[in-house]
């Protein structure tokens, strides 16, 4: 189908005159000809909407898949990381600011079964869609995860989730395990840093879960804008309701950046804070990244406190059996393993 390649689903937007409402995610945009929307992905081109990072990867690495973060999914795997420039939140804090604010560059063509074959040739077992935002590629993320999936390899998104329902309900199909980047649990944190809104983020992440894909949630705690107590404890709060006590959550430590070179590090009594919070919530499975800490890390069984898995940095030891469960007391470990 090397016509569908290039310009593909247009049957998911909505034909206005000489305009096309892009129905991916919540913003909606309106493109007339030769527009491109807010994303700088999408692109009204002879009345049909393009995605002009279609087979266009602008970073492609194998990395360790703690890296995403993801502690439940593969430990100690290398994973096949790519990613494509563009996002359709505008984050005062983004660290790829480069990749994800900029429209596509003389990337290097490689086609779904490229980045299949690739994976097989480097003897790897999952794929995952990172870097800026995977969903604004929408046809490519969902064409490479069909061919992934039909060769037997795991699929991983690594996303802000902002997206409409219908298109996310048909990628959920062919996905594994996301690691869900839940800015804030603040509109207003989203509205002013973000350019985005809450609700259609945790409406998606219900929706993946519904659809059994293993979740898992990143915050970012920045001084001052999303690190107060009564909103970790409300983010926490939601989680355990709606993805499950056993969902992990990993607190990372904020660095001055980007547009928010002006204030400081996250402290690291506010990342321990947050810890205590998310136990007295109920979460089982809690860490701390981007900091110095010496458990922060490590998985424990919630049951008996046996220590299962120990990072230090990417370097991964296990303690548990190979099908996640307990050597101590058998307690079934929430995950996708080895």
């Amino acid at each position: 189908m090397p016509s569908m390649a290039w310009i593909l689903y247009c049957r998911i937007s909505q034909r206005m005159k000489n305009k096309i409402r892009c129905t991916i995610c919540p913003k909606g945009c309106e493109l007339g000809p030769r527009e491109i929307g807010d994303c700088r992905v999408r692109q009204n081109t002879d009345h049909c909407l393009q995605c002009i990072t279609y087979n266009k990867p602008s970073a492609l690495n194998i990395d360790p898949i703690e890296k995403k973060p993801l502690y439940h999914v593969l430990p100690g795997t290398a994973v096949l990381s790519i990613g494509t420039a563009g996002c359709n939140l505008h984050c005062s804090q983004c660290q790829n600011e480069h990749l994800s604010q900029h429209a596509q560059k003389g990337a290097v063509i490689y086609t779904p079964d490229a980045i299949v074959n690739l994976a097989a040739a480097k003897q790897i077992t999952s794929i995952a869609y990172t870097y800026a935002e995977p969903l604004v590629s929408y046809e490519y993320t969902l064409d490479c995860c069909k061919k992934a999936s039909a060769s037997g390899l795991k699929n991983i998104l690594v996303t802000a989730a902002y997206i409409n329902p219908d298109p996310l309900r048909e990628l959920c199909k062919y996905v594994d395990a996301a690691n869900v980047d839940l800015k804030s649990f603040s509109d207003q944190f989203y509205r002013e840093i973000c350019g985005a809104r809450l609700d259609p983020v945790l409406n998606a992440l219900k929706i993946m879960k519904a659809a059994g894909i293993f979740i898992e949630i990143t915050n970012l705690m920045i001084p001052t804008l999303n690190d107060s107590e009564s909103e970790t404890r409300n983010l926490c709060d939601w989680i355990v309701k709606n993805l499950g006590s056993e969902t992990p959550l990993h607190f990372s430590r904020f660095f001055p950046q980007n547009k928010l070179k002006h204030l400081p590090p996250t402290p690291i009594r506010t990342l321990l804070r947050a810890q205590e919070i998310a136990d007295e919530c109920g979460l089982k499975f809690v860490y701390i990244g981007n900091a110095p800490n010496e458990t922060g890390a490590f998985t424990f069984c919630p049951d008996c406190r046996t220590v299962l898995i120990e990072r230090n940095g990417y370097h991964v030891t296990y303690h548990e059996s190979s099908d996640g469960t307990c050597p101590a007391c058998r307690r079934k470990i929430p995950g996708i393993w080895n």
